[in-house]
């Protein structure tokens, strides 16, 4: 708590009162009082560098000095109110989790041109839409009448 105290100390005597409360409602921090984890984000975040944005919006930071190794990297969800660990595309995951140093856009130039599918995150369970039902689920609704047990019938033979 002492380190996110000096962290807005030292934020506010570089930028001043004003500029800091602008830039306290511009990065979003009043919708941080209702999300806890948001808040801790955004708190740990200060003096942190942006390295990158991805496809979908989502903000990559480092911060180096004074943070423990394995927290020094983090991500901020582009969508806060429905933020999902599989909106990571699998070059940033690398990064984020130090199997790699190099940033994607790094990555871009030692990579193939064979390799054309886009990442696409993991929507399942997240709507209606997405849930998979299976044939005899109730809700299903183009396979009400199936069953999954068919009695054999013998045909007589003449």
């Amino acid at each position: 708590m002492a380190s996110v105290l000096r962290s807005a100390i030292k934020m506010v005597r570089e930028k001043g009162i004003a500029n800091f409360w602008k830039e306290i409602k511009k990065e979003g921090f009043l919708d941080c009082i209702v999300d806890g984890n948001l808040m801790e984000t955004k708190i740990h975040g200060i003096g942190a560098t942006l390295v990158g944005v991805d496809g979908f919006g989502n903000k990559y930071y480092e911060k180096v000095e004074n943070t423990q190794f394995g927290r020094h990297r983090w991500v901020e969800y582009a969508d806060k109110k429905h933020y999902n660990a599989s909106s990571v595309p699998p070059e940033w995951h690398g990064w984020l989790h130090c199997i790699t140093d190099r940033t994607p856009e790094q990555l871009q130039m030692l990579k193939p041109k064979r390799y054309g599918a886009e990442h696409r995150p993991n929507l399942s369970g997240e709507g209606e839409e997405f849930i998979y039902h299976s044939k005899g689920h109730t809700l299903n609704p183009s396979q009400r009448g199936w069953t999954r047990y068919e009695p054999w019938q013998p045909t007589k033979s003449e």
